[in-house]
């Protein structure tokens, strides 16, 4: 049983609709990886990362079902900031990685529905020749390059997506203009949105704005992370919130999320990133949210 599934179905959702206040201008921010049939034998649900592209192409129905517009994260960002009233029902595409699966599977498949999206790319796994990571094949330049034409938005995710966390700020300096030079020069304009890789250390308060302070400084204007929720329009726009999304949210719950009642597990991911921060222990799981607090007993994990 999954737990997160279990109380935004049958207590947070009920409970929106009594009229429980939720932000209803707030922006969903979608967070995938690969678009690809890998079952991913042995992660929990929570933690998977990958979509299949059927999975996928169910979202993307789902999203034109009920309305909504999609727009890059850089327009979106421009959006949240300005007010979402007026805008209609907007949701920004994101994905983390760069991987070929993208122009095989994600990209046709939103050209079909109409929608555009935002990559975020670690440059030191894209070239002009096929490069690898995470056992998965990357985009080429030239892919990048043509996706680009159309109307999709890239962003940098480092260049070798390592843990910042553990970095000192030299190289966590070379690691966001490395990327972003990179990036510019291949598409010969300016690159200002950023996706923190890794879980996001939002409970060391010194850490994250010391490296907001970086981001501004070498021309970034927004940076999303792995933290939990739909995006409000007094968020930090270099503190974005996603909604982590696999193969395992069916269209009941991605309309869940959607409307936010997945919102409430930010909760609970803040709190325990705050305990594991004091423990001396950094969290290196793409969403850190440990599983087993919230598994009932003699059940898989989320």
């Amino acid at each position: 049983m999954r737990l997160d599934r279990t109380l935004s179905l049958n207590l947070v959702r009920p409970l929106m609709r009594m009229g429980i206040p939720s932000s209803r201008r707030a922006l969903p921010i979608l967070m995938y990886h690969a678009i690809s049939d890998d079952t991913e034998p042995g992660v929990s649900a929570y933690y998977r990362t990958n979509t299949s592209p059927a999975r996928f192409e169910q979202h993307l129905r789902c999203l034109n079902d009920r309305g909504f517009r999609s727009a890059s994260l850089n327009e979106a960002a421009r959006m949240l900031h300005q007010g979402l009233a007026k805008e209609g029902k907007i949701i920004a595409i994101t994905f983390d990685d760069g991987f070929r699966d993208f122009y095989d599977a994600a990209y046709p498949l939103l050209k079909k529905y109409g929608h555009v999206a935002t990559v975020y790319l670690p440059t030191g796994f894209i070239g002009e020749q096929r490069r690898s990571f995470k056992n998965k094949e990357c985009l080429t330049w030239q892919e990048v390059r043509e996706s680009h034409a159309q109307g999709i938005q890239f962003g940098s995710h480092t260049a070798n997506h390592p843990v910042l966390y553990e970095l000192s700020w030299k190289k966590i300096e070379d690691e966001l203009a490395a990327s972003k030079m990179q990036i510019e020069q291949v598409l010969g304009e300016k690159i200002t949105g950023f996706a923190y890789p890794y879980a996001f250390p939002q409970q060391d308060r010194h850490f994250t704005e010391k490296f907001v302070q970086l981001l501004r400084r070498q021309g970034y204007q927004n940076s999303v992370t792995t933290m939990i929720g739909r995006a409000s329009p007094d968020d930090d726009l270099f503190r974005l919130k996603r909604l982590p999304v696999n193969s395992d949210d069916d269209v009941e719950l991605f309309a869940a999320k959607l409307d936010g009642a997945y919102d409430w597990l930010a909760h609970p991911q803040g709190w325990f990133k705050s305990v594991r921060h004091y423990r001396g222990a950094a969290g290196r799981r793409e969403f850190d949210l440990p599983a087993a607090p919230l598994t009932a007993p003699g059940n898989s994990p989320l």
